[in-house]
């Protein structure tokens, strides 16, 4: 027989016990993980339960602004303190990601006659990969691999997680159209960051609105041709 230990609508968090037992359904695999037989949290979300046929179904609905790490995800992360051999880093998670010496640097490294400030400083920008996360601990970052490091120019938007997918859009429909018509360079992170680098303070400027306008209109239809045709009007009233 199932065991529910949550109620309906409840906030959970990541690690909290929702259920026990091989019969419940699980309707958002993505949100949950199954140890054995025990259900976890693997977000902040209203819990959602229903029952049909006798079979409990359990899912968990994010909350706006809530990004849940994934290996491989690309993201950009700001440096909140530094440790003797790591950095500890903001990715707008529940959890905050660690990224080790030995993923930043290509070279030895003594914590006795060296300082991590000479690499990384607190406040410093960086895009990096998550390369481990689990219940048990903080997600795992590198910053070695092509595209990775520490962000030396360009701006920062910050957009709800969940609207990730529409920026990117329908096999890049988006983006790539962002990119023809702004003529910047976007760096998109999972976690709801965007590096955005333009030719001049102009284009920049537009690119910002046209991010905004997707993450505030992101549940309408046409919405590819809008930003289109926004971010042409611009452009011609700025001589852009």
């Amino acid at each position: 027989m199932a065991r529910v230990y949550v109620q309906h609508r409840q906030v959970v968090v990541p690690g909290d016990l929702l259920a026990e037992d091989d019969g419940v359904v699980v309707e958002t695999p993505t949100y949950i993980e199954r140890v054995g037989k025990r259900l976890y949290a693997r977000i902040i979300g209203l819990v959602n339960i229903t029952t049909e046929e006798k079979k409990v179904r359990i899912g968990i609905i994010p909350l706006e602004g809530v990004y849940m790490p994934k290996v491989g995800d690309i993201v950009i992360g700001v440096v909140k303190d530094i440790g003797i051999t790591h950095w500890e880093v903001d990715i707008r998670a529940p959890y905050h990601a660690v990224l080790t010496v030995q993923e930043a640097l290509e070279h030895p490294f003594n914590p006795v006659t060296d300082s991590l400030r000479r690499y990384l400083d607190v406040g410093d920008y960086i895009v990096a990969k998550i390369i481990a996360f689990d219940r048990t601990r903080d997600p795992l970052l590198s910053i070695k691999g092509k595209g990775l490091g520490r962000i030396v120019e360009g701006a920062i938007v910050e957009i709800k997680p969940s609207r990730v997918p529409r920026v990117i859009g329908k096999k890049a429909s988006m983006i790539n159209m962002l990119k023809t018509e702004t003529g910047c360079e976007f760096i998109v992170g999972q976690n709801g960051r965007i590096l955005v680098k333009c030719p001049n303070r102009d284009l920049e400027e537009i690119a910002v609105l046209a991010l905004k306008m997707i993450e505030r209109e992101a549940h309408t239809s046409g919405l590819t041709e809008r930003v289109r045709e926004m971010i042409r009007r611009e452009k011609a009233r700025r001589g852009a």
